[in-house]
C-alpha cells in the first residue's frame, strides 16, 4: 500500500535513502561520498522534507507486514520548459525488495497524482550512470529527452527523462 509519508517515517526512509545510494551508486560514487552519507545525517532532511511538505513523500508500506520497503517525493516540475509537468523527485527501494514491482507500482501512483493534478507530462532526472534506475524508467516508458545537468551534490550528470500520457 503507498501512503503519504508522516514524521514518524522519517527514520526509515532516511535507511532506505542510505542504503538504497549505497547499493545503487556503488560503482557510480567514490568510497568517501558513501561513506559520509549516513542515516544519521540523512534523519534531519527527511524530517525537514515531511514536515515542510517540500515533496509530497510517500512511502510504500508492506500491508502484510507493516515494512516501509519504499519511499519516494513528488510535485510540479520546475523546469522551464517543462510547465505543467509533474516531476518524481526521488525515488528509493529498499535493495532487499528490489525487483518485486514496487518501483513501478511507485511510478504508476506518481503518474496517477499528476493526472489529479492536471498533468500530462512527467519528468524524472536520474545520474546517467545509474543503469538501474534508467531500466526501470525504460520499461515504465518513459525516454531520454537530451536534457542534462550537473547534480551539484555529487558533481554527476543528471539525464532528463520524460513520459507523456
Amino acid at each position: 500500500m503507498i501512503r503519504e509519508a508522516t514524521i514518524h517515517d522519517a527514520a526509515r526512509t532516511a535507511e532506505i535513502d542510505v542504503i538504497s545510494s549505497r547499493y545503487a551508486y556503488q560503482n557510480i560514487l567514490s568510497e568517501e561520498l558513501l561513506k559520509d552519507l549516513t542515516v544519521e545525517s540523512r534523519v534531519p532532511v527527511h524530517t525537514r522534507w515531511i514536515a515542510e511538505k517540500r515533496f509530497d513523500m510517500y512511502v510504500y508500506e508492506d500491508p502484510d507486514t507493516g515494512i516501509v520497503k519504499a519511499m519516494m517525493g513528488i510535485g510540479m516540475n520546475e523546469d522551464e520548459d517543462k510547465e505543467n509537468a509533474f516531476e518524481l523527485h526521488f525515488i528509493y527501494v529498499d535493495p532487499a525488495y528490489v525487483r518485486q514491482g514496487i518501483g513501478s507500482e511507485m511510478i504508476r501512483f506518481f503518474e496517477e497524482k499528476g493526472k489529479e493534478k492536471g498533468c500530462r507530462e512527467f519528468v524524472i532526472w536520474v545520474l546517467e550512470e545509474n543503469e538501474m534506475g534508467r531500466n526501470c524508467y525504460e520499461k515504465n516508458h518513459y525516454h531520454f529527452d537530451g536534457r542534462d545537468k550537473i547534480f551539484k551534490r555529487w558533481g554527476k550528470r543528471e539525464i532528463r527523462y520524460v513520459k507523456t500520457i
